[in-house]
């Protein structure tokens, strides 16, 4: 519930994270229901919670590569990966015609052995959609999430104090290891091993508090992601003193130092003709307003120039030399733009902090120093100038 309505963050991420959970709740509830002996409401239940368990794989996938790609929003081509949740609800829906399941057993079933061991008819298809399904489908968006974020790590240097990318790692590496010990019963009954409850029950435990001693120790490893209701940053921003004797104490408090740019290496030489130069900038200034590239808080030069595949130094002569701004200032002035255009909407809603975080800006310091940059003036200053110039 926390990550559903919290204002700060990628909404989009929150979402996905807020679903995977109340996925695993869920499951939880079934099997709570089970063994408290509710058998009337299973029926209930579990026809409710098979379209999120198929779903439940998906948004993990579109978490993870949300959060190493710095998405913003879901995409068309991001909800293909819901046809398996969809095909789940045509699974239980009571279908005219279609044989009056045995819910006695089904339960029985679960109670038992599980989902791995669900061999009654459960749907409209057969029972292996079920307990093959599903953990196929885990595996492969498991396998898909390992190959996108090794890929990631290879191609971008990954610093080991990096608290977002310690945190993704960290998500990835508990999932694998409990979606791995899920199929644990299911290999030992394939190799005619038994299954000793206790001990497996306890093997859990022991790494759920081991994960927890984990937490404690570094909770910080959580800020921004999974608890999300607090300051952008882990430290207040500094604030610098007006160098205007008559300066307004609100304006003081705004005045932020700017987050550092970092230097490229040794310039490379650019050969390019008039003609490329042109078509170039013409094809970055398209890509980045069409696809709104500036509304992703982590954007760099080497995203962009992999957008529009060409080197990176060629993308950076085009907008230092040709654009005729550097690209930190370049992208902060479209996020500017979209600011000003949203805030009119927004400003009865949300705060101008949380417009800003909304167009990109990755803290509060960067927001304001470039809108003083771009507007010459602190926002609440502008827009009070504007009330004052507006119609009466």
């Amino acid at each position: 519930m926390h990550l559903f309505f919290a204002k700060k963050g990628n909404k989009r991420q929150n979402l996905l994270l807020a679903f995977l959970f109340f996925s695993r709740f869920t499951q939880i509830s079934t099997s709570l229901v089970i063994k408290s002996g509710y058998e009337s409401a299973v029926s209930a239940i579990f026809q409710a919670a098979t379209p999120l368990y198929f779903a439940a794989p998906a948004c993990f996938y579109l978490y993870i590569t949300g959060f190493i790609h710095n998405r913003i929003r879901l995409t068309k081509l991001d909800l293909l990966h819901f046809i398996p949740a969809l095909i789940a609800i045509i699974h239980v829906i009571p279908w005219p015609g279609l044989k009056a399941l045995d819910w006695n057993l089904i339960t029985a079933q679960l109670h038992q052995n599980g989902y791995l061991f669900l061999t009654a008819d459960n749907g409209l298809f057969p029972p292996y959609f079920q307990y093959a399904g599903r953990p196929i489908l885990n595996i492969i968006y498991l396998a898909l999430c390992w190959h996108a974020i090794l890929k990631f790590k290879m191609k971008n240097q990954v610093s080991h104090d990096d608290r977002g990318h310690n945190w993704v790692f960290f998500l990835l590496k508990v999932a694998t290891f409990f979606q791995l010990a899920g199929l644990i019963p299911l290999i030992l009954k394939s190799l005619n091993i038994p299954l000793y409850h206790s001990f497996f029950i306890i093997s859990n435990c022991i790494v759920l508090l081991a994960i927890l001693i984990y937490a404690l120790h570094r909770p910080s490893i959580f800020y921004g992601y999974l608890l999300v209701a607090i300051d952008w940053d882990k430290k207040e921003p500094p604030i610098k003193e007006s160098s205007r004797a008559t300066a307004d104490p609100d304006q003081v408090s705004e005045i932020i130092s700017e987050e550092p740019i970092i230097k490229t290496s040794a310039k490379k030489k650019v050969n390019l003709s008039a003609e490329q130069t042109s078509n170039y900038a013409m094809l970055i200034r398209d890509v980045m307003e069409k696809e709104q590239l500036y509304l992703q808080p982590g954007l760099q030069i080497i995203d962009l120039a992999t957008r529009i595949n060409i080197p990176v130094h060629h993308c950076s002569h085009i907008i230092n030399n040709h654009i005729g701004k550097n690209f930190r200032d370049w992208i902060n002035g479209y996020r500017i733009a979209y600011f000003l255009r949203q805030y009119p909407l927004q400003s009865d809603k949300i705060t101008i902090e949380a417009i800003a975080q909304k167009s990109g800006f990755k803290s509060q310091a960067t927001f304001y120093n470039a809108f003083k940059k771009e507007k010459g003036l602190m926002p609440t200053v502008y827009f009070s100038q504007e009330s004052d110039t507006g119609p009466g």
